[in-house]
């Protein structure tokens, strides 16, 4: 199965069924989690402050690791800034660093129409990687 998995995080309600999904395949495969947050930044505001506190971005990471650990997965985690809209980039990226054999995130569930029309990062996800996806909805 897959021995590293990065799993993307943000503060909406399906980031605790992303966690769980993630536990649940790195048990049955013995994997390393990664968990990463990316904290999104106007173009030209890079260093000014992001519309969530690096306190709340933090908390993001810190609960889906403890939940991990605590299931007995081996999990780290990371908060990194982004430029707003690249997203998706950074987090292709961080899974070719870490070399994670699958990415697990969220989707809001708009339809592939509203993905494309809004940019849906998860749907931007898909297309950039070489990488299996985990959608959770």
């Amino acid at each position: 199965m897959y021995e590293k998995l990065l799993v993307a995080v943000d503060h909406s309600e399906v980031s605790g069924r992303v966690i769980a999904a993630a536990r649940d395949i790195a048990s049955l495969s013995k994997g390393k989690v990664w968990v990463l947050h990316l904290q999104e930044r106007e173009w030209g505001r890079m260093g000014r402050p992001a519309a969530e506190s690096d306190q709340d971005a933090r908390a993001a990471v810190t609960q889906g690791v403890e939940a991990l650990i605590q299931a007995g997965v081996d999990a780290q985690g990371e908060v990194r800034e982004a430029l707003h809209g690249h997203a998706a980039r950074e987090i292709v990226e961080d899974a070719r660093k870490h070399d994670a054999g699958v990415i697990i995130m969220g989707c809001r569930g708009r339809t592939d129409l509203a993905g494309l029309m809004l940019g849906s990062t998860a749907h931007k996800v898909i297309h950039l990687t070489d990488r299996p996806v985990l959608v959770v909805r």
